[in-house]
């Protein structure tokens, strides 16, 4: 962590920096909505499991719809793209609170989240390209942890004011829109364009070298709504949390993530990211079968909180892309991949909230299933990945890019 502070102070134009200003933005204005939209629609739309489940399929089909990033890089730069996106993010969370009707609010989701899912596709692309790989990790754990900071600040702010100041739903997703967009627009009018070290390639790509990475994608996709959705929804549905409530819970989750990313960022670093992911894959199997039998409120927040810090583990599905990647496949194949991560997750909302009605237990034993089946796919990987070693099979030989090249 030293050092990183030590090449901020050296370069605050740098592009580290740039994404530093980019995770503050969409984290003043994502973590407000986070926070908000259970309880706003619990409290307000009166919906039940059915309905979020709804709600959540629409937030994901912009990440389905991920793969067009890359014709929309024929039209602009990718950094520029980025920044157009985080404004729209933005811009569908300020308008939220305003429309407060299931129509309404599947609508602002949507635009929301084309913003938020093009900017994190292109974060991702331009953190692998950016991030020497010697420091990727712990880089890329500095960055999650100011993202927790960020989120820590939200959410002490929603905890201490929400009742004090009797806010209103409207207010609160206003004023945070608006502050993601004041960033964005600081953030392109400080920083310098920065040019690429590689030409992206501007086509879809599929390299079958590239499958089990593929496959870890696609897992981590489903597993994830299953904490994203139904974890938080549980919260409120089973154990009555209230919006100062919830906050408390995230608070917890910001506070560990902010010292605990950059500590996994290091240890992914030191270790490698197959013993990575196996600890992330025994650890959530652990806690999504707690989840469907916990009836304590108290535990039951204790699991949220304990499922929530094993999300920095991410960082070691990115940097063993980075260790195996053609350098010129980053930008399309992050758009894949987050295609590849959302296909299970707009159906899973919507199917998983159907079973919630009938068995909440069973949506979380679903969970670990996933989880076991990821920890299978992790075991593949080598100790030492690089490009002609991306299995515990070493390819002989780098087989050609299959699909629209």
């Amino acid at each position: 962590m030293t050092s990183i502070l030590k090449d901020i102070r050296a370069d605050r134009r740098s592009p580290f920096v740039f994404l530093l200003v980019l995770t503050i933005a969409s984290q003043l204005s994502f973590s407000v909505w986070w926070t908000l939209i259970n309880n706003f629609a619990v409290n307000t739309l009166h919906f039940t499991g059915q309905e979020i489940g709804i709600q959540q399929s629409i937030r994901e089909i912009p990440g389905l719809l991920a793969f067009t990033v890359v014709f929309m890089l024929l039209l602009f730069k990718e950094q520029t793209f980025t920044l157009i996106s985080l404004g729209l993010m933005g811009f569908g969370i300020a308008i939220t609170g305003f429309f407060p009707s299931t129509i309404g609010f599947y609508v602002t989701t949507l635009i929301m989240s084309f913003g938020f899912h093009y900017y994190e596709t292109l974060k991702q692309s331009l953190s692998i390209q950016w991030l020497p790989k010697e420091k990727a990790p712990a880089l890329l754990g500095a960055i999650i942890g100011v993202s927790s900071f960020v989120s820590l600040c939200v959410y002490g702010a929603i905890t201490f004011s929400w009742k004090r100041f009797d806010l209103a739903y409207d207010q609160v997703f206003l004023w945070a829109g608006l502050a993601g967009l004041a960033l964005t627009i600081y953030a392109a009018m400080a920083f310098p364009k920065y040019k690429a070290h590689v030409e992206q390639n501007k086509k879809l790509i599929l390299r079958k070298r590239y499958w089990l990475y593929y496959a870890l994608t696609f897992m981590s996709g489903a597993r994830r709504q299953i904490f994203t959705v139904f974890a938080g929804f549980l919260m409120v549905e089973r154990f009555g949390y209230d919006v100062h409530e919830v906050a408390i819970l995230f608070f917890l989750n910001g506070a560990i993530s902010m010292f605990l990313a950059p500590a996994i960022g290091v240890f992914i670093g030191r270790v490698g990211e197959r013993t990575a992911l196996t600890v992330e894959y025994i650890g959530l199997i652990i806690v999504f079968t707690s989840y469907a039998f916990v009836s304590n409120v108290y535990i039951a927040g204790a699991l949220y909180v304990v499922d929530h810090a094993f999300f920095a583990m991410a960082i070691a599905m990115k940097t063993y892309f980075q260790k195996i990647a053609d350098p010129a496949d980053i930008a399309p194949t992050s758009a894949v991949d987050f295609t590849i991560n959302h296909i299970a997750a707009v159906v899973i909302p919507v199917v998983f909230g159907t079973i919630w009605l009938f068995s909440p237990a069973l949506v979380f034993i679903a969970g670990a299933a996933m989880a076991f089946i990821s920890l299978i796919l992790s075991r593949m990987i080598p100790r030492n990945p690089r490009a002609g070693n991306e299995t515990v099979w070493p390819s002989p030989h780098q087989p050609q890019t299959v699909g629209a090249e």
